[in-house]
């Protein structure tokens, strides 16, 4: 059974949800935009892709992505988070460069090869279950596609050598991972990754 601290957690950052979550996504925001920016930078996005990003959480790698990209799908399970990246991606969203789903990455429910790039920032470690997501994520992705993730390597179970593993037993190759010191004052080690479908 989770603790207090742990349930706090999981509704601030974990499954955003009413107050929590609303501050959590907050914090996100500031905390993950120079991570978020870096990870689309790395995917050479072109404006004819389709982006799916995973936990998109308050949206600010959405809005990113979708500066360049042709279409970017944010999913998330949370009904606070999504509400978060429409209000941020609003004239986006308007204009139908941002489409929002609720979904996990166990279950995107997107069709099959509807992707270029998946990307996901911050949220792996959240997962319930990497051998699902991964295998979902290999799904969604079109053949010659990227798969980009980063997280927080002090939190990130197993490390990279388990991330690279789970990535590699679902079907992707030419993965390629390394750390990087995000900018800015209390910022983390992050573990990143990128892989080709």
């Amino acid at each position: 059974m989770a603790t207090f601290g742990e349930r706090i957690l999981d509704r601030a950052f974990g499954h955003p949800q009413g107050r929590l979550g609303r501050l959590g996504g907050a914090m996100m925001a500031r905390a993950n935009a120079a991570t978020e920016r870096r990870m689309v930078e790395l995917a050479g996005i072109s404006d004819g892709d389709i982006v799916l990003a995973i936990g998109c959480g308050p949206g600010v790698g959405v809005e990113y992505a979708a500066r360049v990209a042709g279409m970017v799908i944010a999913v998330d399970p949370s009904e606070t988070m999504l509400a978060a990246c429409r209000r941020r991606c609003e004239n986006l969203y308007d204009r139908g460069a941002v489409r929002l789903s609720r979904g996990t990455a166990q279950d995107t429910r997107q069709p099959d090869a509807s992707a270029d790039i998946v990307m996901t920032v911050n949220n792996v470690q959240f997962w319930p279950d990497w051998r699902a997501g991964f295998n979902e994520l290999h799904r969604v992705t079109r053949p010659g596609g990227s798969l980009l993730i980063s997280s927080h390597e002090k939190w990130l179970p197993g490390g990279l050598t388990a991330l690279a593993a789970a990535v590699k037993r679902a079907g992707f190759d030419d993965i390629r991972t390394w750390t990087w010191e995000p900018p800015g004052r209390g910022a983390t080690t992050a573990v990143q990754l990128h892989a080709r479908q």
